[in-house]
C-alpha cells in the first residue's frame, strides 16, 4: 500500500460512499417539498460495485469509509453491504450517518456486522418542530435509536445538528446541556450554502455566534484527541462526559486538512464536497474496464483543489445533498 495524497501534500484515507439517494424524511434544507427527484434504480451502484471500489480504494491507501445516503438504512440489506466491507482488512474504520428513524430496529445487525459506529442527524428536541423541520414524524424514534446504538456499543454516538436562525438557533444549549447530563457527544454544523430548496428556506448562522449562545451553559475546554475523521473541533465544559464539536465550512474552512473523497450513489467520485467536479466509475464498472478503476481514483485525487470556492461565490449547483451523500 503506498498511501494517497494529492497535489497539496495531503494525505487522502477517507472514503464516504452514498448508498442510495433516497430518504424517508423531506428536511427542509436538503429536499424540496415536494421531494426529492431519485436515480432511477438501474443507475444506483449494486453492493458488488460498491465492494469492488472500496476494496480497489482500501489497497491504494483508503483506510476509513463511511456510509451515508440519502438515508442508508432505507435500502435493503444494508446490513449486508456493512458485513461485506467489513472483511477488508484494510478498512480500520467503518461508520455510517443515518437519520436515525430505523436505526433502533437495525443497531444490533449493525455492530454485528462490523459497523464501528453512528452518526444520527436530529436538529430538534422538540415535536413540533421536528415535524417542521423533517416534514414528518419520528422524533421519539430517532431518540430511540440514540439509545439502542448506544446500548450495542456503536461508539462514540455523534449527534449532528444543523444548526439554523430563527429555526433552531435557540435549542442550542439545549443540545449542549445533553452532553452534561447525558453524556451525548454533539456536533454543530453550519448550514451549507447549496442551491436553495425552498423559497422559506432556512438562515445561516457561523460558529462564533453559536459559541457565544453556548457561554450560558459553561466554559468549554479544548479537546485534545476526540475519534472521528472529519474537521470538527472539539470541546467539553467541565465535568462534561460527552463533547462538543462544532464543523464550519462557511466561517472557517477546513480544506486545508481535506482527507477525502465522496462517492455517489449512482457511481461517481467527487474530489469535493461543494464543487461539481465528478468521475464517472460506474462507466469503467459496468463497461468491462474494472482495471480503470484506479486511474479514475488516482485522478480524483490529483484534482482536489486546494479549497472551496463558497468566498468567490462558487457552490455546486448540479445535485442536491442526497444525491452526494454529505
Amino acid at each position: 500500500m503506498s498511501g494517497l495524497s494529492d497535489s497539496y501534500q495531503r494525505s487522502i484515507d477517507y472514503l464516504r460512499v452514498s448508498v442510495t439517494d433516497r430518504c424517508n424524511m423531506r428536511c427542509v434544507y436538503c429536499v424540496p417539498s415536494e421531494g426529492n427527484n431519485c436515480l432511477p434504480r438501474k443507475d444506483i451502484l449494486s453492493y458488488e460495485e460498491i465492494y469492488t471500489v472500496v476494496e480497489m480504494a482500501a489497497g491504494m491507501g483508503i483506510t476509513k469509509v463511511r456510509l451515508s445516503g440519502g438515508e442508508p438504512l432505507v435500502r435493503l440489506g444494508v446490513v449486508d453491504l456493512v458485513r461485506m466491507l467489513a472483511r477488508i482488512q484494510s478498512i480500520e474504520d467503518l461508520s455510517l450517518s443515518t437519520n436515525g428513524v430505523f436505526l433502533a430496529k437495525f443497531a444490533g445487525e449493525l455492530k454485528e456486522a462490523g459497523l464501528k459506529r453512528v452518526n444520527v442527524s436530529l436538529d430538534t428536541l422538540r415535536p413540533d418542530r421536528f415535524n417542521a423541520i423533517t416534514r414528518r414524524d419520528g422524533l421519539a424514534q430517532v431518540l430511540q435509536g440514540l439509545e439502542a446504538a448506544r446500548e450495542v456499543g456503536l461508539n462514540p454516538v455523534k449527534v449532528n445538528v444543523v444548526a439554523m436562525r430563527g429555526t433552531n438557533d435557540d435549542e442550542l444549549p439545549d443540545f449542549a446541556r445533553k452532553s452534561i447530563e447525558d453524556g451525548w457527544n454533539v456536533r454543530f454544523i453550519e448550514l451549507m450554502p447549496f442551491t436553495a430548496v425552498s423559497a422559506d428556506a432556512p438562515q445561516f448562522i457561523g460558529v462564533p455566534e453559536m459559541k457565544e449562545r453556548l457561554e450560558g451553559v459553561g466554559a468549554l475546554e479544548p479537546v485534545a484527541f476526540f475519534k472521528g475523521n472529519g474537521p470538527a473541533k472539539y470541546f467539553r465544559f467541565t465535568g462534561a462526559k460527552g463533547t462538543i464539536g462544532f464543523i464550519s465550512p462557511v466561517t472557517e474552512h477546513f480544506c486545508v486538512g481535506c482527507n477525502r473523497l465522496r462517492l455517489t450513489a449512482d457511481g461517481k467520485l467527487r474530489p469535493c464536497l461543494l464543487a461539481d467536479d465528478e468521475l464517472d466509475l460506474r462507466a469503467a464498472l459496468r463497461g468491462g474496464a474494472p482495471g480503470k478503476l484506479e486511474q479514475l481514483i488516482q485522478e480524483a485525487v490529483a484534482r482536489k483543489p486546494r479549497q472551496h470556492g463558497l468566498e468567490q461565490g462558487k457552490r455546486p449547483r448540479r445535485r442536491p445533498m442526497t444525491h452526494i451523500g454529505g
